[in-house]
């Protein structure tokens, strides 16, 4: 098999269900820190962090995929994304394991997962523990809800 056909995962979890994100679209895990609220946002948008001396919008993925909001536990994490409009934050349970995948055990995704719009999916990963939902999260956002993002971005900015 070459490497090319091989895909490294960041797989994180959410409650009991598996998800994962292309290792390429992960700029850093970090530890979870409370982001700052920003007032008259979407519920799904926790607030910003502040990373690398730039203001970070951060996300709730249990909120955004409609799970139920528990606290902030010690494995909490914050996976910062790489997307064309910059970094996203987004709060995950727990960070698990880089793992490497075939294109055999990523089947195409099913119309709908759990709640889940199927436009957020590139696949279902096959494990031996069960299934992985893999994540593309370029799409996890509309055009307008990054502006949304982007927005709440720059408002943080000029109050700094």
């Amino acid at each position: 098999m070459s490497a090319a056909t091989l895909r490294q995962l960041v797989t994180f979890r959410l409650g009991a269900d598996h998800f994962a994100a292309d290792i390429y679209a992960v700029e850093r895990v970090l530890r979870y820190q409370q982001p700052t609220a920003i007032p008259n946002t979407p519920r799904w948008i926790e607030g910003v962090i502040d990373y690398q001396n730039q203001v970070v919008p951060v996300i709730s993925l249990r909120r955004r995929f409609e799970l139920e909001v528990v606290d902030a536990k010690l494995e909490t994490r914050i996976l910062v994304f790489n997307t064309s409009d910059g970094w996203i934050g987004a709060v995950v349970d727990a960070v698990l394991e880089v793992i490497t995948v075939t294109p055999d055990q990523l089947a195409p995704p099913p119309k709908l997962f759990r709640g889940l719009s199927s436009e957020y999916l590139q696949g279902l990963v096959r494990r031996e523990k069960g299934l992985v939902v893999c994540l593309d999260v370029t799409r996890l956002l509309t055009a307008d809800e990054r502006m949304a993002l982007q927005s709440v971005a720059s408002e943080s900015m000029a109050r700094a």
